[in-house]
């Protein structure tokens, strides 16, 4: 199987006082292909200033990571049953609350996602259904985590 890596890198800002607990959480995601991400806690879990707004979360990356892994089964899969696909695009949203344990977690993943389609075949709604249902079967990221995850594919038939 293929292996995937991340490298995280944090450091302590100019001597910052770091027992305090007001360190920033800010830092760097540089990915086996070369591209780099800023991250930081998110503001809902640690405040500003010790959080970065503009930089993205782990848990917003989760939920992106569940959708980017959706789509691209659902684009593979429409390909290869002759649908050309225009455009998709997925508002996703993740709910943190208290799993059974009592620990934070996301409980909760909903992908919404909207696709246009170009050409003489189009596919019906089941065949979409059929797809995202594919699609979620297929994702690997969706089949390695507990949360429960839903997709609510938001259709427009012209």
């Amino acid at each position: 199987m293929a292996e995937h890596t991340a490298t995280i890198h944090w450091s302590r800002e100019n001597e910052a006082n770091f027992v305090d607990n007001r360190y920033s959480r800010a830092h760097l995601w540089t990915f086996d292909g070369g591209a780099e991400i800023h991250a930081s806690s998110s503001p809902h879990v640690v405040p500003v200033p010790m959080s970065e707004p503009s930089a993205v979360d782990p848990e917003e990356v989760f939920i992106a990571s569940l959708s980017s892994c959706h789509m691209l089964w659902f684009l593979s899969i429409a390909a290869k049953r002759g649908f050309i696909v225009n455009e998709y695009l997925d508002k996703a949203c993740g709910i943190m609350g208290k799993n059974s344990e009592g620990r934070v977690v996301i409980t909760n993943v909903t992908l919404s996602p909207q696709v246009s389609f170009h050409g003489d075949n189009r596919p019906s709604l089941a065949d979409i259904e059929s797809m995202h249902h594919a699609a979620h079967e297929s994702c690997y990221i969706a089949s390695s985590v507990k949360s429960e995850i839903h997709c609510n594919p938001i259709i427009h038939i012209l």
